[in-house]
Formats: structure tokens, C-alpha cells, sequence
């Protein structure tokens, strides 16, 4: 039976935003009745697909096209969906944007994988495609298995530079051949998909974490990418565990390890403040470094770090208010709310839908759709945007 509940929109003055979803598990009944709860308004400019990986994203598409024949799309695939009527798994939510107050323009670049920097600069081509307006947004949207994801901001940055702030996050599924990003009528995998948002409204970035940095800052003193091997000239994972008085079984088994790791992060220093990086479940216990799917350079401050429920749900408000506080007084008309599926271990099945009330109770009635990534991106000021268990919002006046 297809979710209908989850038509959602509101208007101010010439643009829009609204939000559909479909639970119905045949893909292209889904997409086709997702597609026709969210265009609720005229002149739609975009359509924006968070689909279960389990759903077939050629017969997805197929379905939006029956609904929406001409208009662009941009997507990717999920591990878990956001909308107004709470958390869902195995759907599809789709975004619809428009009005004359919005311009927007598309990119995808393939093989992003062996060619990060590059790929970023490609996509990042598509904000020239758009008028000189005073509000602008790189909205990014990256095959989550992709690693050392820092350096396709990199190259989106070396284009846009630091007027232009970058927004997105990582697409998500249990393995690569199940992760998917949509462009248009093509199925992409390995890719970075793009979209560039200008409006003569205000739009405002939201970041937010719910870590908090244990004791003194350590020096890398040695890493290679994402590999940290020591510590302020100590063993990295020893150094770490010592700092959170780790319990001995988290020094020699992966399991306990994990589970140890969960509600703690590093803490990375960035311009903004404290970014958090998650820490991989491939430890290397012998060689004694610890490592994750972010790049970690040497010389930079690290701290361990710490949270829980409670604390990620604190960032969620906060993040949320951020977003609306930078409208300048402008009513908001939407929500984009990326979620990392770290912190959705953390909240639980209770805790997500806490966290879909929070973000409601912060909305006031506007329409919102996110999902639950392999990294989220926000990026207002430096080059370094990318983030682990991270809450993120985009909103749209």
C-alpha cells in the first residue's frame, strides 16, 4: 500500500517548495506517486529524489517522468528518509522546487572515485549557468563510497570559490553496486551529481554535531590520508583509547571496539570550529592507527570526543534554527535536512522519529525532506566543508 499522507507544501510570494513520498514497493508506482504530491505549485524548476537503494532507479525514474515528463531531475539512494510524517525506510521522497524566484542548473561527472578533484571542479561548472544573483547554493549529491570526499570539495571550491557556500551529502546503501545518483533520465554510480540553486531570497546553512572535544588537543604526527598513525609521536589508537579511558577490551577487540567508537568521533579543527570525522571499523590493531573514510592531514589539532542521544538531538534543533536564523527574517518556504546514518545508529528507531518532531518543531509547518547519508556536506566558510555524524540543513525563503 503506497504512503499518501506524505504531500506536504507551502507557497510565499513566487516560489515555492513541496515535498512527496511513496512507500508503495513497486518503483515506478512510487516514483510516478511521489512526483505527483510534490508538484503542487507552477513553473516547477527541480525535482529532488531521495530513493531507498532497494528500489530499482531506472523503473524510479521511469515513474517521475510518467508525472513529471520535462522536468529536471537530480537524486540519489538512501539508507532511510525524512519527511514531516516521520522517519521511513524503503521509500522515496521527492522535493519539487519552482516559481520565478529560482533558477537552477544541473551537472553529473562519472568515475569520481579515481578523480575526485576533478569531478568536484566539473560539476561546480553548472553555477555559471545561472544568473548573477546575490543568493547562490552548490548543492552536491556523492556517491558515499567514494573516498577522500574532501577533495571533490576541494575542486568545487577552486571554481566557485568563497562566495558561493556548498551544501549536500553522501549517497547511501549497503554496498557500492546498490549506490545510486540520479541525473536527468541516467542511473549513475561512482558519481557526483550537482545542482546549483539561485534565488533572489535568502538561503541559509545550518551545521551542527553533538560531540564535544575530552581533554587536550593531540598533533598528527603522522597519517597518510585517512590513516592516522600516531598521535603527538604515540601510537594512534593508543593515544585515542587513553584519552576517552577506554575499557581494555577496546584495545584488542574489533567488536567492543566499535561499539565504543560509535558515540565518539574525532574531532578535527576547521575555521568553523570542530568538525567530526567518523573512525573506521578497520583498525589496525597490529600496526596500532586508526583511520575512517575522511582525510585526516598531519600536523592537524584532533581531539577525541564524545555524545550521545540527547547531545545529537540538541544539534538538531540547533542546526535547524541556524538555517533559519541566516533567512534574514524571510519566512522559510522549505528544508533540506541531511542526517548521517552514524547518529541514527546512536538515536534508535525512538530517536529518529524524536528527531523528525524536533525538525517539525523548528519548521513550523514548512515542508522538509532529507535522508540518512554516508557524509554530509556544508560548507560557508574555508575550503574544508565535509562532515561526519554530522545533522546539516539547507533552507529556502
Amino acid at each position: 500500500m503506497a504512503d499518501l499522507s506524505g504531500g506536504t507544501s507551502t507557497s510565499a510570494r513566487s516560489r515555492w517548495l513541496s515535498v512527496g513520498r511513496s512507500a508503495d514497493p513497486d518503483s515506478r508506482r512510487a516514483g510516478a506517486e511521489a512526483t505527483r504530491q510534490a508538484i503542487q505549485g507552477e513553473d516547477p524548476k527541480i525535482l529532488v529524489v531521495f530513493g531507498s537503494a532497494d528500489y530499482d532507479a531506472a523503473a524510479l525514474i521511469a515513474g517521475i517522468r510518467q508525472a513529471a515528463p520535462d522536468v529536471p531531475i537530480v537524486g540519489c539512494s538512501t539508507r532511510g528518509e525524512i519527511t514531516p510524517d516521520g522517519p521511513a525506510d524503503r521509500a522515496v521522497v521527492v522535493t519539487a522546487i519552482g516559481g520565478p524566484g529560482f533558477t537552477i542548473s544541473t551537472a553529473f561527472a562519472e568515475d569520481a572515485g579515481s578523480r575526485q578533484r576533478e569531478a568536484g571542479d566539473l560539476v561546480a561548472q553548472c553555477a555559471a549557468d545561472v544568473p548573477d544573483l546575490r543568493y547562490k547554493v552548490l548543492f552536491l549529491l556523492n556517491d558515499g563510497f567514494i573516498r577522500f570526499q574532501e577533495n571533490i570539495l576541494r575542486g568545487a571550491y577552486g571554481v566557485v570559490g568563497a562566495s558561493v557556500p556548498l551544501f549536500g551529502g553522501s549517497a547511501a546503501a549497503k554496498s557500492p553496486a546498490e549506490c545510486y545518483q540520479i541525473h536527468n533520465d541516467r542511473v549513475l554510480h561512482n558519481s557526483v551529481v550537482a545542482m546549483t540553486i539561485a534565488s533572489d531570497a535568502p538561503i541559509g546553512i545550518g551545521v551542527r554535531h553533538g560531540w564535544h572535544a575530552v581533554g587536550d588537543a593531540m598533533v598528527v604526527t603522522h597519517s597518510d590520508q585517512a590513516r592516522v598513525f600516531t598521535l603527538d609521536n604515540e601510537p594512534a589508537l593508543d593515544a585515542y583509547l587513553h584519552r576517552l579511558n577506554a575499557p581494555p577490551e577496546a584495545y584488542r577487540d574489533p567488536e567492543a571496539f566499535s561499539r565504543w567508537t560509535l558515540t565518539r568521533p574525532l574531532g578535527v579543527q576547521r575555521r568553523s570550529g570542530l568538525a567530526a570525522k567518523n573512525i573506521s571499523h578497520e583498525v589496525d590493531f597490529d600496526g596500532r592507527s586508526i583511520g575512517g573514510g575522511a582525510e585526516i592531514l598531519q600536523g592537524a589539532l584532533l581531539w577525541a570526543t564524545e555524545g550521545c542521544a540527547d547531545s545529537i538531538l540538541d544539534a538538531v534543533e540547533e542546526a535547524c534554527q541556524e538555517a533559519i536564523d541566516a533567512l534574514q527574517d524571510n519566512p522559510p518556504i522549505g528544508l533540506f535536512t541531511l542526517s548521517c546514518l552514524g547518529c541514527r545508529a546512536v538515536l534508535g528507531d525512538d530517536g529518529i522519529k524524536q528527531e523528525v518532531s524536533l525538525i517539525s518543531g523548528r519548521a513550523k509547518g514548512t515542508p522538509f525532506a532529507g535522508f540518512y547519508t554516508l557524509g554530509e556536506i556544508a560548507r560557508t566558510r574555508g575550503i574544508e566543508g565535509f562532515h561526519n555524524q554530522t545533522f546539516v540543513v539547507l533552507a529556502l525563503s
